[in-house]
């Protein structure tokens, strides 16, 4: 698949999803919680497969709007030892993106880093090699202090 293609079909998904599911939610008051959005295409399809910034923020844009998430976590551990994780996983149970050579994964990675550098006022990143609980800690204690979570027991 050519990473234009790739771009275009997440950005259609997006737009998809957005209207239907996120913007109705929000405008009930709810919460909205992702485990992917407009970062992961910024990264994977504009850094790791080099489609133009610019062009990216015209279709991300075009898909989901210009609300971007109040705060977003990124779980970073070095990419050989992440990609040593992966390889672990049985070859069945893999999708297409994580059939990528290392050097793709270290190309994510250092996009997530310095996307986060950029927009440190909304990406907290966390350390990805330490236990699951920890990391549930530290997401709870940076959600308290925003308003929209308050009273929903984080």
């Amino acid at each position: 698949m050519e990473p234009e293609t790739e771009l275009l079909l997440f950005a259609a998904s997006r737009a998809q999803l957005v209207r239907q599911e996120i913007l109705p939610a929000l405008s009930a008051g709810r919460i909205v919680i992702s485990d992917r959005f407009l970062d992961s295409t910024t990264v994977y399809q504009g850094v790791a497969r080099k489609i133009p910034a610019e062009t990216l923020e015209v279709i991300n844009r075009f898909a989901a709007g210009p609300r971007l998430p109040d705060i977003t976590f990124l779980l970073d551990m070095d990419s050989a030892e992440a990609y040593k994780r992966l390889i672990r996983r049985p070859a069945g149970n893999r999708d297409r993106m994580e059939e990528q050579p290392p050097a793709f994964y270290e190309a994510v990675r250092r996009g997530y880093l310095e996307l986060a550098a950029t927009q440190s006022n909304r990406i907290r990143l966390l350390d990805a090699t330490k236990p699951e609980k920890e990391i549930a800690r530290e997401i709870r204690a940076a959600l308290r202090p925003h308003a929209i979570f308050k009273g929903i027991g984080v």
